[in-house]
């Protein structure tokens, strides 16, 4: 396979781990406080880290200058993330905040063409701005869908689009185990240190099972980002993004009954259209000549 194609599944795979990682930690319905939770998950994860040594790949501390200001940048960026996603998750559809997400590819795309100069074709620019227009079917701007919880998730965007372009600048030296514990840890210690303002709250045993299968599949999903950001082209791999949106419908529906109207389903076809366009085209590009 391609360096794109490779990409491409690492996207995927990401996706599907980080909106399991949303269900779970939906599930727990905010009975647990936000940063409780969080420091919970994120404990739960370094163990998970410590158990893997080493299983996943690499992991040592000995990085330059440069790529460790580019964790920290990173690091900073995972924590703005995970604050604003997480307020949103509890306040608004999960195919809806999922959906407001989708606009990451554009935003991605955008900062590596502005920032690293990479050369971005017009058919896959096309193929992002028609998921866009997919995406936009189903967040309805301006209605009264889109309220401040929307604006939270739209931040969260920001932050991801920071950590996405700090990850692609890292260089190859850098362990993708060791990125994935920095946010880890950093998120982590955040939390910790926020939730001393609020009363500690007992966890039943249904939200320690949902706690913890969160913390597995967002370091599933932490790990997978580092590596996706790493190979291939970001402008073929960002509309792979759009998958998660498929996950967060099914799970919305199958979970919290959450029934797609129409025009969310219409949306969502063209955000699956969008991929399987973009797949089509990195198979045709890469396609061997045949023999003289």
């Amino acid at each position: 396979m391609s360096p794109n194609l490779i990409g491409a599944l690492f996207m995927m795979g990401s996706m599907a781990a980080f909106v399991l990682n949303d269900t779970m930690t939906k599930t727990t319905g905010g009975a647990v406080p936000l940063f409780q939770l969080l420091f919970l998950r994120g404990l739960i994860s370094i163990t998970l880290i410590l158990v893997l040594w080493g299983r996943l790949g690499p992991m040592h501390l000995r990085l330059g200058r440069r790529d460790w200001k580019l964790v920290a940048i990173r690091s900073a960026a995972e924590v703005g993330a995970s604050y604003f996603f997480v307020t949103a998750l509890f306040n608004m559809p999960l195919a809806n905040l999922s959906a407001i997400l989708q606009s990451l590819p554009l935003t991605v795309t955008l900062g590596a063409a502005l920032v690293y100069r990479e050369k971005v074709g017009w058919r896959r620019f096309s193929a992002i701005l028609v998921g866009f227009a997919g995406v936009l079917l189903i967040v309805k701007p301006g209605t009264d869908g889109f309220n401040v919880w929307s604006v939270y998730a739209l931040v969260a965007v920001f932050f991801v689009t920071v950590r996405d372009l700090s990850t692609r600048r890292l260089s190859k030296a850098v362990p993708s185990m060791t990125v994935t514990l920095a946010a880890v840890l950093s998120v982590t210690g955040f939390s910790a240190f926020a939730q001393l303002s609020t009363p500690w709250q007992p966890v039943s045993t249904t939200h320690w099972v949902a706690i913890t299968a969160a913390a597995f599949f967002v370091l599933i999903g932490y790990y997978l980002s580092v590596q996706t950001m790493r190979v291939g082209d970001v402008s073929f791999i960002a509309p792979f993004r759009y998958t998660g949106l498929i996950w967060a419908l099914i799970l919305g529906w199958f979970v919290f009954g959450d029934w797609p109207v129409p025009s969310t389903l219409a949306g969502a076809a063209i955000v699956a259209a969008t991929g399987l366009f973009t797949l089509y085209r990195e198979r045709k590009t890469t396609r061997p000549l045949p023999p003289l």
